[in-house]
């Protein structure tokens, strides 16, 4: 095994020692598309992620906490993560240092959050797990996720969604509810976190 190791990476140095290192210009046009419009870019948000079979309604922001009570089902246990600004009768907090283990994750019906960003062009909702958005196993584990949006975090493209993440902390980048379609290309919900995501956005 190491000799196989050691003769592809020699190989690869070969293959590397007669490249072309000089820079090379990337096109990076598709940024200079010019300002969207924003109502219609929150549209278009809306439009996006409701196509990823995520629930979206948009409400005013005195409407946040009667919102997420019915996007919740009766008697259904809850976290919050803490600073969340709205809120939730009857939820568990996620607080302490070290949070809900796992198996108290588990037992959870849902979770509500906030978010850091959201990207109209891809429907995608970025979460860098700061107050109110919580560490990345809340957001993942239980099988409802009621994520709140303000209409002032919905940026045009990636470009500018990364622009606005700090790259020392995690995020998690969600487009729609877990999904897979690996086995025989049958969708299959809820395998790597939540079966439904719920999306408010609030302007």
């Amino acid at each position: 095994m190491t000799e196989a190791r050691e003769a592809v990476l020699a190989n690869v140095r070969r293959a590397l020692a007669a490249a072309d290192t000089s820079p090379v210009t990337v096109p990076r046009s598709y940024r200079d598309a010019g300002t969207p419009d924003p109502a219609a870019m929150l549209d278009l948000f809306v439009e996006r992620v409701a196509d990823y079979r995520a629930t979206v309604v948009r409400c005013a922001a005195g409407d946040v906490e009667a919102r997420i009570a019915a996007a919740l089902p009766d008697g259904a246990r809850v976290l919050v993560p803490d600073g969340l600004p709205w809120q939730v009768p009857g939820a568990v907090a996620d607080s302490g240092p070290t949070g809900l283990s796992s198996a108290e994750l588990d037992g959870l019906d849902a979770v509500v959050t906030a978010a850091t960003v959201g990207i109209a062009t891809t429907g995608t909702i970025v979460l860098s797990h700061g107050p109110a958005e919580g560490r990345r196993a809340v957001s993942l584990v239980p099988d409802l996720h009621v994520c709140v949006v303000r209409a002032d975090q919905v940026v045009a493209d990636v470009p500018e969604a990364v622009a606005l993440l700090d790259p020392g902390r995690p995020t998690t980048w969600i487009s729609g509810p877990s999904a897979t379609s690996d086995i025989e290309l049958d969708r299959v919900e809820g395998v790597h976190g939540p079966r439904t995501l719920h999306v408010l956005v609030v302007s």
